[in-house]
């Protein structure tokens, strides 16, 4: 998958480039807020101004359409910065889990050869050695942050770029990477339409209002901070607000000190939030600004919906994956009566669930699920991504004549509620993260005292799921946990490396010589 222009019969035009939303809001609205962080607060005029120069930065050192900009930041304003000027001038900005070892940087780098690198200045020493080890590292490199901040000062000086580039709705716009089965990590394509009816979904269902007021907790390098809490709300006018980093309290105090209409967050933010209550005294934090919670990533209790209800919030939810964003949503006046359910489909998309003995026939001869039955997901629509960059073997399996195939598993009852019941592919979710453990095993089959591995998901109180290994040891060699830690420490972000190990003589096989994962799933002490 490569970025080229799609043709198209009718000329192109600026409003269908994501890029200018903050410039129509700067001609609305230009002294009401817009976007804070940490550091600094602005409203549209000098939000867009900002992104206005660092456009104009970009196009000085020779970037343009179809070039990748990496963005290697935690929650600030210059990760949008970087998302909506990259748009503006046709380029294809690049979110990076903050959290990658600099061996996972390094093959981001050779994958897609971005040609500037924006990171956090305190993560310098890890770029440098992925830039070390990349085939090619990005010609412009950009500290941001800290005492001396090449960011601020080079903007200050940069030339403004007026306008945004034409651009038709299939053209790239974002390159977000996901893990996969074979243990390589794939970037999904994401073009501009998506990013608008991803937008439009998120607005029917949060009801977005131009006087909201969003937290973004959620790590913008995911789709769930970036896609669905950050995008809309641009496109809708509102304000958001970025924290760098979770506190269940400093989230509630700011609910109430920045009247907060509404946040989202991962199911184990959501646990530990409510803790932050029950542990406050009565009426320590003020929520009368908040309309709603919204938590997405992995499956949310009944009994927490039923507990934020009891307090007066509504929890609402949704389901999707960064292929394609939001796909289902469950209200809060839903979730207790259609208790494990991710809800209806979205308006601007057309979901089906369709058998899998069908799955691998033409799209014309699939077969719908009756109510009650499992099948796969697949969808299409405005929300899909162009592909897989790079991989067209992966494209071609998940895009199937227009329809993308999600590879999870559910069933839908008649009146057209969702309910997940496993995934095809081989994941689980830690902390909101998805981990794919043939990527987690491939790293590990490399050391010289594991002969195999197989990792599983298990129950963990505070991260939802955790990894652990099975192994077999090589002849002579005994297990070393401070070894393979070190060993794994420059090779896999902290949330891919298994919490426990355990080793066994044999790994369970099918007559294939398939790894029995299933029989791996107990509950056994580890080693």
């Amino acid at each position: 998958m490569t970025p080229t222009s799609a043709s198209s019969s009718r000329p192109l035009s600026p409003l269908d480039n994501v890029g200018d939303w903050p410039a129509r809001w700067a001609r609305r609205r230009p002294s009401q807020p817009a976007l804070a962080d940490d550091e600094r607060q602005l409203d549209w005029l000098h939000l867009d101004a900002r992104i206005a120069r660092l456009a104009g930065w970009l196009t000085r050192e020779g970037i343009g359409p179809g070039d990748r900009v990496a963005i290697l930041l935690a929650n600030r304003s210059a990760h949008l910065e970087l998302v909506f000027a990259a748009a503006r001038i046709g380029a294809i900005s690049l979110p990076v889990n903050l959290r990658l070892s600099p061996r996972e940087i390094a093959f981001l780098l050779d994958d897609c050869e971005p040609a500037a690198l924006f990171f956090e200045s305190d993560r310098l020493r890890a770029v440098e050695k992925a830039g070390a080890s990349a085939r090619k590292a990005p010609r412009l490199l950009v500290a941001v942050g800290g005492a001396a901040d090449q960011y601020e000062r080079e903007l200050e000086r940069a030339p403004c770029y007026t306008g945004s580039l034409p651009v038709h709705p299939d053209d790239p716009m974002m390159l977000m990477y996901t893990s996969g089965t074979t243990g390589t990590p794939k970037g999904a394509l994401l073009p501009h339409r998506k990013a608008l009816y991803n937008s439009l979904n998120a607005e029917l269902f949060f009801g977005i209002r131009e006087s909201d007021h969003v937290l973004v907790v959620a790590p913008l390098f995911h789709s769930l901070g970036l896609q669905i809490l950050s995008l809309p709300m641009i496109y809708g006018g509102g304000r958001i607000t970025l924290q760098r980093h979770f506190d269940a309290a400093r989230v509630w105090k700011a609910v109430g000190e920045e009247g907060i209409t509404y946040f989202g967050g991962v199911p184990t933010m959501h646990q530990r939030l409510y803790d932050e209550l029950e542990a406050a005294p009565p009426n320590h934090y003020d929520l009368s600004t908040l309309r709603f919670v919204f938590t997405a990533g992995s499956a949310v209790s009944v009994e927490l919906v039923r507990t934020f209800q009891a307090r007066g919030i509504v929890l609402k939810q949704g389901y999707g994956q960064t292929e394609s964003s939001i796909l289902c949503c469950l209200d809060a006046r839903d979730a207790v009566r259609k208790a494990g359910s991710v809800g209806l489909p979205v308006f601007h998309a057309e979901l089906r669930v369709i058998s899998q003995d069908t799955r691998h026939e033409p799209p014309s001869k699939w077969r719908d699920v009756v109510v009650g039955e499992t099948g796969e997901i697949v969808v299409r629509g405005p929300i899909s991504m162009l592909g897989y960059w790079g991989q067209p073997e992966a494209t071609a399996e998940t895009l199937v004549d227009g329809w993308l195939c999600t590879s999870d598993l559910a069933t839908m009852d008649e009146a057209g509620f969702v309910t997940l019941v496993g995934r095809a592919r081989d994941l689980f979710i830690s902390g909101g993260e998805n981990v794919y453990p043939a990527e987690v095993e491939a790293v590990y089959r490399e050391h010289p005292a594991i002969r195999e591995i197989a990792v599983v998901g298990v129950s963990d109180p505070r991260w939802g799921e955790v990894g652990r290994a099975h192994v077999v040891m090589e002849e002579g060699h005994t297990l070393d946990l401070a070894a393979l830690e070190s060993w794994a420490r420059d090779r896999l972000a902290s949330f891919k490396r298994p919490q426990c190990f355990v080793v066994e003589e044999d790994l369970p096989r099918t007559a294939s010589g398939k790894v029995q994962k299933h029989r791996l799933s107990r509950p056994d002490s580890p080693t």
